[in-house]
């Protein structure tokens, strides 16, 4: 945006701090204006495993044993599944480590297969991914929260949506206003999700103790080890790891990222890893895998049938699971939206970050507006699917780039380093995911690739230098306009003082 140098030499003006001047810099007097280095290791650690833990474990953590139909191999399974997801973390914490900025797989596949690639896995992380996966987090939270009022029916769908549309916007809100707000909430919601877990953990080993051991008895008779059992049912336990790369991107904004990144991750994957199967350990000696599979919310069956009291808290146990998640999500992927338009993938205004806050408005404004038109869809499970699919291509494109950065610059500081088969295996993984997906939902995934494919021409013109007068002068007006009503201005940086625009118009 050209900008323009106030008129009053003296008192610094609201409009001296939003706009730059025309030589590149900012006034003397204005104040540092850029995201804050806020997110400790503590933070990391309980950013990841309060996005990571979720209702599932609550409500239904029985889609390892529907394909395995043994206590036994679920356990196992979840220990190999958890293993595995930590390896795909640490993929993610190397290119973190030694790609220390903002903004995820985005940056990493910009960084190795450029600006295109890079833009089409934004355009599926802005239009998918990321609003679909809060839309429905949001309306299994209201779905709970509405649910004690309407115990003798389904709670009314337009009292979900609003109640949906509320959590959204309330935590919006707090991410607008402060990033040490988010980071304590957080920090409050994974302890108390932690605690309620042990609690429950405790309660199924004092039974264990008494000598309920019964459902341990010939714990891997009836096993299924076809193929297709044990795939489906790795592909369900990943679902339940899901939200382990939500941490690269706040690399800005992390304290020594090149230590707390990796360790943050390594750290949570071993937490969730360990409550994952001491928690199943604890439903399986008071239940059958039969009652576990018939239970609509396995940890409510769990305490009526050993604690009847504590049942009537599991709901709201549920609810605060959700907005952990969702709270970790904000967090995270307003960054992602941020960092794309500084690099001119975005409008320019999603670059800006506010003057006294230093938090990324419009970027969180724009993710409220579409996880609030997702929630609007009768649907919701067939946007999951879709999402699903787009989730797979992105990581497939990430783990790739993985593999041809150490070919193309093998010199890149490396703080951890994975062994370069790994990623391999993993975009093999991910190949046989999608191939899965498209096979089983081929509408699902026909659509997804269709909006995939309009990200062509969304780039192409984009990105178009020469466009027209008016329609630039228009782009100008309405950023400007944007900037004084949200009070936001572009970080300062050092490519901001050489003179380069780090927030395009497009």
């Amino acid at each position: 945006m050209a900008a323009r140098q106030t008129q009053n030499s003296g008192d610094t003006t609201v409009d001296s701090l939003l706009t730059k001047r025309k030589d590149g810099k900012m006034p003397d007097d204005t104040p540092k204006v850029e995201l804050k280095k806020r997110i400790t290791l503590f933070h990391c650690v309980s950013i990841i495993v309060g996005i990571i833990i979720g209702a599932g474990i609550f409500v239904s953590p029985v889609g390892i044993t529907v394909q395995v139909r043994s206590v036994g191999m679920s356990i196992l399974m979840w220990f190999v599944v958890g293993v595995f997801n930590t390896l795909c973390a640490l993929c993610f914490a190397e290119l973190g480590a030694c790609l220390p900025e903002s903004g995820g797989e985005y940056i990493y596949i910009k960084r190795a297969w450029g600006d295109f690639p890079a833009f089409l896995c934004l355009w599926m992380n802005y239009l998918l991914i990321t609003p679909v996966t809060a839309a429905a987090s949001s309306l299994v939270f209201a779905n709970y929260m509405l649910r004690p009022l309407f115990p003798d029916c389904e709670p009314p769908r337009d009292g979900i949506q609003l109640l949906a549309a509320l959590i959204i916007a309330l935590l919006v809100a707090i991410n607008c206003h402060n990033v040490n707000w988010v980071t304590k909430l957080q920090a409050v919601i994974t302890g108390s999700k932690l605690l309620a877990l042990m609690m429950v953990i405790v309660i199924g080993f004092i039974w264990l103790g008494k000598g309920n051991t019964e459902n341990f008895q010939g714990s891997f008779e009836g096993t299924d080890l076809s193929a297709g059992a044990i795939a489906f049912a790795f592909y369900s336990g990943s679902w339940a790891f899901g939200g382990w790369n939500y941490l690269s991107f706040l690399t800005e904004e992390v304290v020594d990222p090149h230590r707390n990144l990796p360790l943050g991750i390594m750290i949570s994957m071993g937490i969730i890893t360990a409550v994952y199967m001491l928690a199943n350990v604890a439903y399986f000696a008071v239940l059958t895998p039969a009652e576990m599979l018939q239970s609509s919310a396995v940890a409510v069956t769990f305490l009526q049938r050993t604690v009847p009291g504590l049942a009537y808290v599991i709901p709201f146990l549920i609810a605060l699971s959700v907005v952990g998640a969702l709270n970790g999500g904000i967090l995270s992927v307003s960054r992602l939206f941020y960092v794309a338009a500084r690099n001119n993938h975005l409008p320019s205004i999603v670059s800006m970050i506010t003057i006294k806050k230093s938090t990324p408005v419009p970027s969180l404004v724009s993710l409220l507006i579409l996880v609030v038109i997702m929630q609007t869809f009768g649907n919701i499970f067939f946007l999951i699917e879709m999402m699903g699919f787009s989730l797979s291509i992105v990581l497939i494109m990430t783990f790739a780039g993985q593999v041809l950065l150490r070919w193309t610059e093998p010199g890149l500081l490396r703080p951890i380093k994975v062994p370069v088969v790994l990623p391999a295996v993993l975009i093999v993984f991910n190949v046989a995911i999608m191939c899965i997906t498209v096979y089983q939902k081929p509408q699902e995934s026909s659509i997804a690739l269709v909006i995939i494919a309009c990200g062509v021409p969304a780039y192409l013109l984009g990105t178009k230098k020469d466009k027209p007068k008016s329609v630039q002068r228009f782009i100008e007006n309405f950023t400007e306009t944007l900037q004084k009503l949200l009070i936001v201005t572009v970080q300062d940086s050092e490519d901001c003082e050489d003179g380069k625009d780090t927030g395009s118009i497009s």
